[in-house]
C-alpha cells in the first residue's frame, strides 16, 4: 500500500488549558478559559501550532448548556461560540505555515450519551453554535459523535453551508471486538451514513489507541466500496476504558502513563499505515505529542518527498 500523505492535528485542548495555568473545573470544563481568561486559549492553539499542528480546532467543544449552563447558553452561547472561533483563527493567521480552522460541534447533549440525544434539541443547540463559528472556520467538525441519529442533526443543522463536514466518531472500548459506536451501532453502518450525507473526511476520536485499527479498516472498507473521495484520520485519547455506565463530566478522568509521545506516535505509524491522513491527538494528548509525529511522521515524508 502507498502510504498516504499525513496531515497534523491539534490535541486535547482542555487538558492543555489545565497544563499551563488557565482557569479551569467542571462542569464548565474547558469553556471556563473561554470565558474568564481567552488569552490562554490562544496560547493553547499556539502551542500546537507550533509543535506542527497544520490543523487546529475551535475551543467550541464544551460551549453547550451540558457544560456552561442552559441560562449561559441561551445569552452567551453565540458571543462564546465566535469568541472560541476568532481565537483560532487569529492564531492561524499568524503561523508562518497555512492553517486550517476545524469548527468544533461537540455531542450537544453530553460525550459518550448517545441515550441522552434529543433532535430537537439537538439542532437548536448545533444552530447556535454554527452561527457563531461561521465566519471564522474553514471546515466543520463534529467530533466525538456516539451515534448514527447524532451525525444526521449536524448535518441538518448544517443545511446548505457550503464548507466541508468532517465527522469523528467514537468508540466503544472493546479490543479484538468489532468496531461499534458508543451506541452499539456497527462502524460500518455510521461510516455508509456519514458519506451519504457529503462528509469529507471521517475520522475516530476520543477513543483508546487500542480499538482504533479496527474501526479504521471498516471505515477503509466502506469508502473503497462507495468510490468516495473520503480522507480518514484518527486522534484518540489517553484515557484508561470508560465504563458504558459512566456518567460524562462527572469526574477528571486519570491519563495513561504508558502513552508518552513515543509510544504515541508508534500507534500513529499504525493507523498512518492503514490510511489514514489525519493524525492528532485527543484528551491528555498534548503538544508534545504532536510534535514528535511531525518530527518522525511529516517531516520524514517531506524529506522522502512524499
Amino acid at each position: 500500500m502507498n502510504q498516504v500523505s499525513v496531515r497534523l492535528l491539534d490535541g486535547g485542548m482542555g487538558r492543555e488549558l489545565k497544563r499551563i495555568g488557565a482557569p479551569f473545573r467542571q462542569p464548565e470544563w474547558s469553556a471556563l478559559a473561554l470565558i474568564e481568561a481567552p488569552r490562554f486559549v490562544l496560547q493553547a492553539h499556539q502551542a500546537f501550532i507550533a509543535a506542527g499542528a497544520r490543523i487546529i480546532t475551535t475551543n467550541s467543544y464544551a460551549v453547550v448548556p451540558f457544560h456552561i449552563g442552559e441560562a449561559r447558553f441561551a445569552e452567551q452561547g453565540h458571543a462564546l461560540a465566535d469568541s472560541a472561533g476568532r481565537l483560532a483563527r487569529q492564531a492561524a493567521s499568524h503561523s508562518p505555515e497555512p492553517v486550517t480552522v476545524a469548527g468544533s460541534l461537540p455531542p450537544p447533549l453530553g460525550s459518550y450519551r448517545p441515550d441522552l440525544f434529543d433532535h430537537g434539541r439537538a439542532l437548536a443547540i448545533h444552530r447556535q453554535l454554527i452561527a457563531g463559528l461561521r465566519a471564522h472556520v474553514d471546515v466543520w467538525l463534529a467530533e466525538t459523535q456516539s451515534s448514527i441519529a447524532e451525525v444526521r442533526a449536524v448535518a441538518q443543522a448544517l443545511d446548505a453551508e457550503p464548507k466541508p463536514l468532517w465527522v469523528s466518531f467514537t468508540l466503544l472500548e472493546e479490543v479484538d471486538a468489532p468496531a461499534r459506536l458508543r451506541s452499539g451501532e456497527a462502524v460500518a453502518d455510521a461510516v455508509r451514513v456519514a458519506v451519504e450525507l457529503g462528509t469529507q473526511a471521517v475520522l475516530f476520536n476520543c477513543s483508546q489507541p487500542e480499538v482504533m485499527a479496527a474501526a479504521l479498516a471498516e471505515a477503509r472498507s466502506v469508502v473503497l466500496a462507495l468510490g468516495q473521495p473520503v480522507e480518514l484520520g484518527v486522534y484518540a485519547n489517553a484515557f484508561a476504558p470508560v465504563s458504558a455506565e459512566a456518567e460524562a463530566n462527572s469526574t477528571l478522568l486519570e491519563i495513561r502513563d504508558d502513552l508518552g509521545p513515543e509510544p504515541y506516535l508508534q500507534w500513529a505509524r499504525t493507523w498512518v499505515a492503514a490510511g489514514a491522513s489525519i493524525v492528532g491527538g485527543c484528551c491528555g494528548i498534548g503538544p508534545e505529542h504532536i510534535e514528535r509525529l511531525h518530527l518522525h511522521l511529516v517531516n520524514q515524508q517531506e524529506v522522502a518527498g512524499t
